[in-house]
């Protein structure tokens, strides 16, 4: 009899711990609310570390936040190189990527991108004293930095008998600038015009006209539509509610342009 009745006993503790286990088990599918997001927290104002707290903070940042929460999502951001976005996504490492990133026929074959949040050209960056850069024709037999899979990387590589220098960040590339290892820096416009107001200032100046201006997008794992309606629908609801504009008018003091709101 003891012993039957040991066995029940412990037949009974075996499906309450199971019930406790399936019970703890439900709480972590409240993950499922949570968009795993990354970014280069390097290419302020879209995203960057704040210096005292080490916390991400950017455009991009308050954009993926945003579109988040009108789905009834939390962004949960955090920080690789630029390099390494694309991998983290097809490795279901990453759910979403935004940082500043170009929408290319080269980056459209491996992942999928939602509907252009902003439109960015790309500028040049010298120190203050060269005058022998005033524009893109005059790069050829120069020495360019650039940061690794970015646009200024894609554009450098199309200028003849260049010695193109690639980082991993891009504010290396600027170090390195600034140390006279390059002779200009080929990246995003709004991201030199925040480097040259802050950082920069009074060491490196903007030259030259803009490379061609091009959209930039959200990018999700190729084939993951529904993600991707998600993401385009929370897009279009910030935009038309007045979110967008004035997360634009915050990281970059003016309206955005009529094609982009």
């Amino acid at each position: 009899m003891r012993i039957k009745r040991l066995g029940a006993l412990l037949g009974a503790f075996t499906l309450a711990t199971s019930l406790f286990i399936a019970g703890c088990g439900s709480d972590t599918e409240t993950k499922s609310n949570v968009w795993r997001v990354g970014t280069d927290a390097t290419y302020a104002p879209f995203g960057f570390k704040e210096k005292n707290t080490g916390k991400i903070d950017g455009f991009d940042i308050d954009i993926i936040n945003a579109i988040a929460q009108e789905e009834g999502m939390e962004a949960e951001v955090q920080n690789l190189n630029f390099d390494a976005l694309l991998p983290a996504l097809q490795s279901n490492t990453l759910d979403i990527a935004i940082s500043d990133m170009t929408i290319s026929e080269e980056r459209a074959k491996s992942v999928d991108f939602s509907n252009p949040y902003y439109i960015a050209g790309s500028g040049l960056v010298v120190n203050t004293d060269n005058t022998d850069i005033t524009s893109f024709s005059d790069l050829s037999g120069k020495t360019i930095g650039v940061s690794i899979g970015s646009t200024g990387a894609e554009i450098a590589s199309k200028i003849p008998n260049a010695d193109v220098r690639e980082f991993n960040l891009i504010v290396d590339a600027f170090l390195e600038l600034q140390n006279r290892g390059v002779d200009v820096v080929i990246n995003d416009t709004p991201v030199n015009e925040f480097y040259i107001a802050n950082k920069g200032r009074g060491i490196a100046k903007i030259v030259g006209e803009d490379y061609e201006a091009a959209p930039l997008g959200i990018a999700v794992k190729k084939g993951n539509t529904e993600l991707l309606a998600k993401i385009n629908s929370g897009l279009a609801k910030i935009k038309a509610n007045g979110k967008y504009r004035e997360i634009y008018k915050k990281w970059f003091g003016k309206e955005p342009p009529a094609e982009q709101q």
